[in-house]
C-alpha cells in the first residue's frame, strides 16, 4: 500500500528519522525510513540528507522533515502508519512545489 504513494523530495532539505528499535511501536517508522531511502525517491533530490538516529532510550519514534524554505514537518510515528506518513510528506511536498511554480510564473511575464 505504501508503494502507491508518490513522494518527490525536491522541496526537502533533510529528514531525520529517530527511534528506539526495542520499542514495539516503531515498525511503521522503520518502514518509512526504508521507503525514503529507496533509489527512486532519493533520485528526486540528491541533496536531501536522510539521517537515521537510532537510540536505546525508550524514546517515541519521530520523523523530522526540514524543508528548503525553513518549514518543518514533525511526525510522531507511534500512532501513524507508513502510508499515513508518506502521504503527509507527499502532500506537503506537492503543495510546496505548486506554490513555487506559481511564484516562478508571476516573476516571468
Amino acid at each position: 500500500m505504501a508503494s502507491k504513494v508518490h513522494v518527490v523530495l525536491r522541496p526537502v532539505k533533510s529528514i531525520v528519522v529517530r527511534f528506539c528499535p526495542f520499542e514495539s511501536n516503531v515498525e511503521s517508522t522503520r518502514n518509512f525510513l526504508g521507503c525514503i531511502n529507496h533509489k527512486r525517491i532519493q533520485a528526486t533530490n540528491k541533496n536531501c540528507e536522510v539521517t537515521a538516529d537510532v537510540r536505546h532510550d525508550g524514546s517515541e519514534p519521530l520523523v523530522d522533515v526540514m524543508f528548503v524554505d525553513g518549514d518543518r514537518l514533525i511526525m510522531k510515528g507511534a500512532n501513524l502508519t507508513t502510508a499515513e506518513m508518506l502521504t503527509a510528506l507527499g502532500t506537503r511536498c506537492n503543495a510546496k512545489e505548486i506554490k513555487e511554480e506559481q511564484k516562478s510564473k508571476k516573476k516571468s511575464p
